[in-house]
This record gives C-alpha cells, structure tokens and sequence, in this order.
C-alpha cells in the first residue's frame, strides 16, 4: 500500500474526525475489523467507546445526538449486531435526534445467498414515514467513502433529525483507497417565509387564549432564548412537548408545564380551550396530544400554527390554519422580531394563570410509605448543579422528575433532559454514561428496577471508560406502568400475568460492576447518599425501596384497583 493510500476502513474513521466526531460507540464485530483497526490508528483524535449490548450503544450514541445535534455514531456487525441496535436507530427516530449507525456486513461475493448473519437492511430499516431510519446506504467503492459519509451527516441532521444507517461489506473494507474525507457538514438552515409570519401576526392579535407547544429535535441554547424573548414580548403561556422539558425554562413565570403523560389535568383543559395552538417544533404525536385528544386531527377544534424543521411532517396528520416550513434556530429567531402591541388581547392574566396553575401541579398528594418521592426530587433540585443531565427510560418511575423536577434547560445554555419520546426502556442508564463520557457533566439516571435490568451491563463500560453517573433505582418488585394498566382493565388478576419482577441485590451488583451501591428505605436516608454519589470519583446507585402501592405521582394501585371494580 502506497503512503498516499490506506485501508477504507482507515478513511471511515478519518471520515468521522473531519465530521468533528470525538466519541463513536459499539460492539466489536469481525465484519469491520478494518475500522476497529483505524480507531487504533486515530486514536489520539477519536475514542471507540466499547459497549457490552449493541442496545446500549445506539442508545448512547442517539443520547450524544440529542445533547449536540450532531449525528451520534454507533457502530455494529451484521444480523444480530444490526438487530439489536434498532431499538436505538427507532428511538432517534421517534425523537427527531440526528445518528449515524454503521454495520459491518457479509463480504460482495456473499450476498443474496442468505450468508452468515446476512440482513437486507433497505427492508429491515425501512426509510419511510413509518420507518426506523431516513435514508439506507450501502457503501460498496472505497473511493466514495466520503461521499456516503458526508451524506449520511447532511441527512441525519438536515430537515427533520434522523437516524441514517451505512452499510459496510467486509472485503470493501480492507482495499485501498487515496480518497480523502469531505469538508465538516453544517445543517442547513430553512427560514420562515415573511408572509406567514406576518399572517402568524394577525392570527395572534385575532386570539383570546392562545398557547404554544415547544419541542422536538434541532433547538440550541440561541433559538431556546430567542422563543423566550417572543413568549415575554407577547406574553405568551408556554408548554415543553413531551421529554422534551429543558427547551423552555421551568423557572420563567411564563412556563405552563409539560404536555404529555401524566399531563397536569388544568393543563389538558386549557390546551383544549385555547382558540390559537402555536406549535414550534413537535411533530405533535400521540404523546404531546394525549392519544390525539387534546387536538383532534385531522383539523383541531383550535386554529393551529405549525413551525416544523420538516416540510413532510407538515399537514400530515394535522391540518394547520398556517404551516410554517422553519429549522428551529431560524424560526424562533424569526419569531422573537415579530412586533408585539403595547398590550396583548388576552392581558397578562391568561398566562398568569397559566403558570400558577403549573405551579399549584407541583404540590403533592399524600401517598403512603416510608418514601416520599416528591421529597426526593426536591433533594435532587436542591443538590444538583443546574447543567446536571436527568435521563430516563421508560416507566411510572419517570414521572416524578417529570413532574417535580425544574429544568432550566437550553435557555441557560445547557440541553438537561435525555428521554425517549419513542417511550424505550433501557434507555437511561446508557445515556446517562454516554453524557458524562463526551461531556463531563454530572448525569443522574431515574431507572425503575425493570427498566435497569434491561441495559444494567452498560455500568461495565461506564467503569472501563472511566465515567460516572449517578443511578437512582426505584425498586417496587415490578413492572410498574403494565400492572397498572392490568389492574385498570383486569382488576386482581395479576397472578403470573406477566408484571412481577424477581429481582436481584442491586447493590451488591452496582458493587460488582465497579459503581459504588447504597439501598435506602426511608426519605431521610436519600440526601446524605446523594451528596457521596456527588462526591465519589466513582459512579454509584442508590437503590429506592418505594411501596408498590406508590403507583403514580397522584394515587395508588388499591385505588385504582378500587375504581376499576366498582366500574366492573
């Protein structure tokens, strides 16, 4: 090999620096030994972190996407390697994060005969509306490597953010090639059209009760002040779409709350009284519109503004009464220079109450044990620095820091929220790893004892890397979220239904995969524990011992139980 030529499996790795990557994730596979061989070789400009679970990998790497709103990267082998990672390629999906998975695949001369391991991966991923991925490449001449590349970051990132997955065969890998990588790829920016702003105008002066939704994939810490200058100029009430809580700031006197699961009830009827729905950035799924009731589509009651980064998300399941075809920093720019009258139709006291209804959610209900959760987070709020990352998978157990917890968020110049909108278990205690591994930021985890299980090994590459996050496990012996909805619908009748968790010494296993692990049971125990979690070097896990009665951040298993009998 010349000295002006290398190894494409070199050239990916060189590809992925010239994009800025720092941090790529994966399981090793035989199928794209040659790139593992270019990690070694640019070492020193890049880092191969080695996760335990392909799951866990593209949920760290879609995890990095969402803090950054660069492509994430992951890389994988073929068949069960590729499988295993669509949990994560379909959650960046769901949730508009930019990623770019690549898979090691059989050798040219093996395909189409069902070779070992063998997937069609246009299939398998699908891009589609109902896809996993927006776009599905195989790269099959080492000399346009940097095209492919170059590509995927441009698709993952442009329009709406998306996974893109690039397909490696094997003996493409190991020949040469003198390629170079392509210049460093910067989304583009779409900005919002001046008569539709000026039409936005006139419908917002025509309102009454007008109310905006923020959320979804492309906001940065600019476009996040710049909505909060256009809701202060207009005196706007504000509400974050569903886990996406950090783009507006919980502590602004215009904040409303979240909309989305376990919505705050006085939230859900204003949303549905609103005459004027300003919705800047969610693609309004199922989630943000409470199983499409609080706007019903396809043409909501209220009249409906969409700002969206995408122009087919636009009008595709709701109707607008203006669609506006807007990236996120450019629209919420765009909206903060759109003139305000010196005193706005509705008057002040239409977002003032909006907020003290968010802040009257905030005092709990009595529940009982000897754990108080609302009181946890508020330990949580109390000791955690303001750039802190709170992730989650998914469970009942998010909720209370969904509730409870006060994002600052972007508007302070730090995204503080990893969740899957796509509502994917197993997702936290990855991303919280993969938070502090590229960023070095303190990142807690809310896990419930199912949800941990499901991508627990991960803690072994958080101890190989040398990272640190910090996991509070709520352990009620279940799996909470179904066995509520089983005694919803089949009240009493949970015995071997699927729900209950025989689980293991979580300490003792933190302990054993290099984490520090601490169990309490009683409310006062959780300060003292939190504040050596923030103070080891190590990682560590609290484990909660919660009542299982302590079903949702309002009432109890008995009482729904109770309910659901009484209605028969």
């Amino acid at each position: 090999m010349s000295q002006d030529t290398q190894l494409a499996g070199h050239l990916i790795v060189e590809c992925l620096v010239a994009q800025g990557v720092t941090h790529a994730f994966g399981v090793p596979g035989e199928s794209y030994l040659a790139v593992l061989d270019g990690f070694h070789k640019y070492r020193e400009q890049i880092r191969f972190v080695i996760n335990r679970q392909e799951g866990g990998a593209a949920f760290m790497a879609e995890a990095v996407g969402k803090m950054t709103n660069r492509p994430g990267v992951c890389f994988v082998t073929r068949g069960p390697g590729a499988t295993n990672a669509s949990i994560g390629v379909h959650t960046a999906f769901q949730d508009s994060t930019p990623m770019v998975l690549f898979v090691g695949d059989v050798a040219s001369d093996q395909r189409d005969r069902e070779a070992f391991q063998e997937v069609d991966y246009g299939s398998f991923f699908g891009p589609s509306t109902k896809g996993m991925a927006k776009r599905v490449e195989r790269i099959d001449e080492p000399d346009r490597i940097p095209e492919y590349v170059a590509r995927a970051f441009a698709t993952a990132m442009n329009g709406r953010p998306g996974p893109v997955v690039l397909v490696l065969p094997e003996d493409m890998l190991v020949k040469a090639s003198a390629a170079r990588p392509m210049p460093k790829v910067d989304p583009a920016q779409a900005w919002s059209d001046p008569g539709a702003l000026r039409t936005l105008r006139e419908m917002l002066l025509a309102a009454k009760k007008p109310f905006v939704i923020a959320g979804g994939g492309g906001w940065t810490p600019q476009s996040a002040q710049a909505l909060q200058r256009f809701a202060e100029n207009w005196k706007l009430p504000v509400g974050n779409a569903f886990r996406f809580q950090d783009t507006f700031d919980n502590h602004h006197p215009l904040y409303a709350g979240d909309v989305g699961i376990g919505i705050n009830p006085k939230l859900a009827a204003r949303v549905k009284d609103s005459d004027l729905i300003v919705a800047i950035g969610p693609r309004l799924g199922e989630m943000t519109t409470g199983g499409y009731t609080l706007l019903t589509p396809p043409k909501a009651k209220q009249k409906l503004v969409h700002i969206h980064a995408s122009a087919e998300e636009l009008n595709r399941v709701y109707q607008a009464d203006l669609a506006i075809h807007a990236t996120m920093n450019a629209a919420a720019r765009s909206l903060e220079v759109l003139a305000a009258p010196p005193d706005v139709p509705w008057g002040a006291g239409w977002a003032e109450s909006a907020n003290a209804d968010y802040l009257g959610n905030m005092v709990p209900q009595k529940l009982p044990g000897s754990i108080d959760m609302p009181a946890i987070v508020a330990v949580l709020q109390k000791l955690l620095p303001e750039d802190a990352l709170i992730t989650n998978g998914a469970g009942n157990f998010a909720s209370w820091t969904h509730r409870f917890f006060k994002h600052h968020g972007l508007a302070k110049g730090h995204k503080t929220q990893l969740a899957p909108t796509a509502g994917s278990m197993g997702y936290g205690v990855p991303a919280g790893i993969a938070a502090n591994i590229v960023s070095g930021r303190i990142a807690l985890t809310m896990a419930g004892d199912g949800d941990f299980l499901m991508n627990g090994q991960e803690l072994a590459t958080a101890s190989q890397c040398g990272a640190k996050s910090i996991i509070v496990l709520l352990n009620n012996g279940m799996f909470g979220t179904i066995r509520m909805h089983q005694e919803r619908d089949f009240p009493k009748r949970v015995e071997g239904a699927g729900t209950e968790l025989a689980n293991p010494d979580f300490v003792a296993l933190a302990k054993a995969y290099g984490y520090e692990g601490t169990r309490i049971t009683r409310t006062e125990e959780f300060e003292p524990a939190l504040g050596a979690a923030l103070a080891s070097r190590k990682g560590t896990l609290i484990e909660v011992m919660l009542d299982p009665e302590v079903i949702t951040t309002r009432g109890t298993l008995s009482g729904i139980r109770d309910a659901a009998l009484k209605k028969g």
